[in-house]
Parts: structure tokens; sequence; C-alpha cells
């Protein structure tokens, strides 16, 4: 999964997540899509890339919240929220609650 945008220090990060990730008995798809993650939000981080607000749903081991407002958000739409855009972290979080 390394992409042409990285360069060789995020495609040995990437290696290196995906190879502890399998250690840790992750599947290989699994791993894969940690070490991704993991890697392009750090690029989005260091400001590597145009986009800042995050992609993504959170770490799903994480409590809601403590996720930010945009994962909310985004894991609010996955699981077709009604009246999401108006609402605040805490009404996000009770909806999703509500869903899951």
């Amino acid at each position: 999964m390394p992409q042409e945008a990285w360069s060789d220090k995020r495609e040995r990060q990437y290696e290196h997540i995906k190879q502890s990730q399998l250690e840790e008995g992750k599947s290989e798809d699994r791993a894969e899509e940690i070490a991704a993650r993991t890697v392009n939000k750090q690029r989005r981080q260091e400001g590597e890339t145009d986009n800042t607000r995050t992609q993504g749903t959170g770490n799903p081991n994480k409590r809601l919240e403590a996720r930010t407002k945009d994962e909310l958000y985004n894991r609010a739409k996955e699981l077709g929220v009604e009246g999401r855009s108006r609402m605040l972290k805490d009404e996000l979080v009770a909806a999703i609650r509500r869903r899951s």
C-alpha cells in the first residue's frame, strides 16, 4: 500500500508499523490499513499534505469523547445521522451512541 507521494522515510515508517501490527497478531489487511492511516496522519500533522482536516473516524479503541469533532462527524455520516452538520460535539456523541 505504499504510495508514490510518500518519501523514503514514510515508506520505512509504513513498513515498520505494518511489521509491528503483524507481530501483534493483526491480519495483513488490517496491519496495512493501520500503517497507512498512521503514516498519512503523520504527514497531515507535519504539513506534508494540503488536507489538514481528518478524513477518518478516529481510533476505534478511543472513547467517543476523546475523538475530534471532525472524526465524530465522519462517523455520524457513516451511520446516516440526520442533522449532523448542526450538532455540537456532545450531540454527535449522543447521536452515535443511539445509532450504534
